[in-house]
């Protein structure tokens, strides 16, 4: 076999092989372009809902600004009615918890029973304090320890 009748064999089916190459990647791409589409429409409708919804959340924002504000309003009205009532009513208010006060008489500790004797306070002194030492008497060093007595 020569290689002219070689080349001559491939040479007819080469074209034939590219156009069946080319339709198999015009499939394949009509195949995507078709995923595609159906992406970005299922991606525009995605888009078209969240718009609505920050559409939505921005007018449920700006209706409890307003609701803010105006309690805002209410609360300093109240707070300024409070303080008027108060100066108004200060003597009344003053003689009715003067009236209606309790008094208590001051309490006396029982403490016959052994167990619950009163106890002094403690006598808390810094180590010095203790042990009498100071520094003036003479002692050649703060760890000095006098004798017990």
């Amino acid at each position: 076999m020569s290689l002219i009748s070689t080349l001559t064999k491939h040479g007819r089916h080469r074209a034939v092989d590219k156009v069946t190459a080319l339709e198999d990647d015009n499939r394949r791409l009509l195949r995507q372009l078709f995923g595609a589409i159906g992406t970005i429409a299922s991606l525009e409708s995605k888009l078209a809902n969240a718009l609505a919804r920050q559409a939505e959340a921005e007018m449920t924002v700006v209706a409890l600004d307003a609701d803010v504000h105006d309690l805002k309003a209410e609360r300093d009205h109240l707070a300024q009615e409070v303080d008027w009532l108060r100066r108004r009513f200060a003597a009344e208010l003053a003689a009715d918890a003067n009236a209606n006060a309790i008094t208590v008489p001051d309490a006396i500790r029982d403490t016959t029973a052994v167990e619950d004797q009163a106890t002094a306070p403690y006598d808390v002194k810094t180590l010095r304090e203790a042990l009498d030492i100071t520094v003036a008497s003479g002692n050649p060093s703060p760890a000095h320890i006098p004798p017990a007595a």
